[in-house]
Order: structure tokens, then sequence, then C-alpha cells
């Protein structure tokens, strides 16, 4: 029976991880990244994949760095056949994707050789994208360049937001990656060269700092980073000096003559913000110390008049 050693840490990993123990793979070893700090305590916590590798009764493995030789070791001694990479935060030395025979096998979340990079899922939506999918790609020691061996596609509708878009790609790079294990086991499997270029950017790793909202920009732009940045970071801007996050809402072309950010229209049917191209009208919001809400419900206890917004 095939060896197989997982390495992910988000909960995009840990979906894929969960679907390989289902398929009855025998994991040797999970390889994630070490307890980080979390929240006002700063207390550790542990990632998506190791909670459910340990859920599982599968060993993990936590290496600060994965090129460090003790660390090359230790996965040597989980004897891989095949190792199975997804968003695992850390870039593979060319000693450990030499290790296994079948060598090491990535899910990516985007049609390569577009969006490279971290954070494939929210720039998809952020340009504007109809369309994205997943990749399986062998890898080797550049930046997601490696040979394709397969991709499954799905549209991006108008009522994703990253989450619900990470979700389905997560399942969909589940499936795929079950499909095409067999055909890398017996030989059969194509392999697609990338070119060197990638016609998108490069996909850098999203901060908190980018989900603040620009209201100079078009009504489109931010709707859609609204919907990108949900859950996380989430989109915010600020009222009256407190952070205020926008959940969802509607984007239209028509506007008024107002400065960008100015406050509209506010009731029941949301609150309607200028633009510099158009309005936003953010139907589901929160307030810094509060919990998330409607807007409908959210104006009961706050009366916004002319208040601007950023």
């Amino acid at each position: 029976m095939l060896n197989l050693v997982f390495m992910g840490t988000p909960d995009f990993a840990a979906v894929i991880l969960r679907r390989l123990a289902d398929a009855d793979y025998r994991i040797t070893g999970v390889v994630t990244q070490p307890d980080r700090p979390k929240g006002r305590k700063k207390t550790p916590e542990m990632c998506d994949v190791k909670k459910a590798a340990l859920e599982l009764g599968l060993p993990v493995f936590q290496p600060e760095r994965v090129r460090r030789p003790e660390a090359l070791e230790e996965i040597r001694k989980m004897e891989p056949d095949l190792i199975v990479v997804a968003a695992f935060g850390q870039i593979l030395p060319k000693a450990l994707l030499d290790m296994p025979r079948l060598g090491c096998l990535n899910v990516h979340a985007s049609l390569l050789p577009a969006y490279r990079g971290a954070a494939p899922i929210q720039y998809a939506i952020l340009d504007g994208l109809s369309e994205t999918g997943v990749t399986i790609m062998r890898m080797d020691v550049g930046l997601d360049t490696g040979d394709i061996i397969s991709e499954r596609r799905t549209p991006i509708l108008d009522t994703d937001t990253g989450g619900s878009l990470f979700d389905r790609l997560a399942d969909l790079g589940a499936d795929l990656l079950l499909d095409t294990i067999p055909s890398v086991e017996d030989g059969t499997a194509v392999y697609t060269p990338q070119p060197s270029d990638s016609p998108t950017p490069y996909a850098r790793m999203i901060t908190r700092e980018m989900g603040r909202i620009d209201w100079q920009e078009s009504a489109e732009v931010i709707g859609r980073k609204v919907r990108a940045f949900a859950p996380w970071p989430s989109a915010f801007t600020t009222l009256e000096g407190k952070i205020f996050k926008i959940w969802s809402g509607t984007a239209s072309s028509e506007g008024g003559s107002a400065e960008p950010g100015t406050i509209l229209k506010a009731d029941r049917e949301g609150i309607t913000v200028q633009c510099g191209e158009g309005s936003y009208t953010a139907l589901e919001v929160q307030l810094e110390g509060k919990r998330r809400m409607k807007t409908e419900e959210f104006l009961r206890g706050f009366k916004t008049g002319d208040t601007r917004l950023g």
C-alpha cells in the first residue's frame, strides 16, 4: 500500500486531509506549522490541519523550518512514497521534493499558471473573474511553477464570498486529488509543463489592512472587496472613529454628487454610501465592540445623520 505524507495548515488543507483518510490511504505522517499565538491573550492555538490529524489519530510533526536537516530526517522516517501538499505555508527544499519516489503533489486553488501564490481565492474575486478552479501539479523548486497533472473548473457566482469559494474549491480539490493519485501511482499521469510567466500578478498573502475600504474606488470594486474578504480579514471602514465592518451589500452604478464616503441614505433597505463611481448599499454590518447584524437592526440603535464613513 502507498505510504502518503500530508503537508498543510489551514482549513482548506484540513478538508483534503480528511478526504484522504476517508479514502483509506495510509497516511504515515502529517506535517504542519507550529502552534501560533492568537487572540488578545496570545495563547498558542492549533491550526485546522493539526486538529484534523489528531481527531484522525495521525502522527503530527510541526517543524519551525522544514528545510532544516533534522526536519528532513524526521520526514524521511515516515517513508513517504508520495507527499501531498495543500497550503502548507513554507517553501519545500529540493531535498524534500526528491525524497518520495512518486514526488510531491500540490493542490492549488487556481487554474495555473494564473494566481500563483498564497491567496489565489481572494484575488480571483477581487479581479472580478467569472471562473476559477483547482490544479494538481507536481512540485518543483519554483513557486507554484511545477508541471500540471490535472485541473477542474468552477464558476464564480455573484453571491460568492471568499469563504464560500474557499469551501467549494476545497471539496473540488479533494475530489480531483483522489481522481489523480491513481494515475500518478500507476505511471499513466500526463505532466504538462507550465509557461514560465503567469498572466496574473503573484497572489501575495492577505493582510488585515488590505480589507480597508477606499470610498474613492468604484462601487463595483468595493463590492468585490467585501465579498473577497468575507470572512477574513473582512472589509472595513470607520464610523465615528470606530472600526465598522461591512459583511455584505450591493453595488449600484447610480450615485450622487456627494463626497465619496458620504452616507446618502440609511433605512430598512440598507446604508447607502457614495463611492468614487456609483454607490454601495451595506446590508450586514458590525460596529467595533458589537455583534454582526443586519443594517435594519443596527439602525434601530444608531442614527447616522449626516455621518461620513472612513
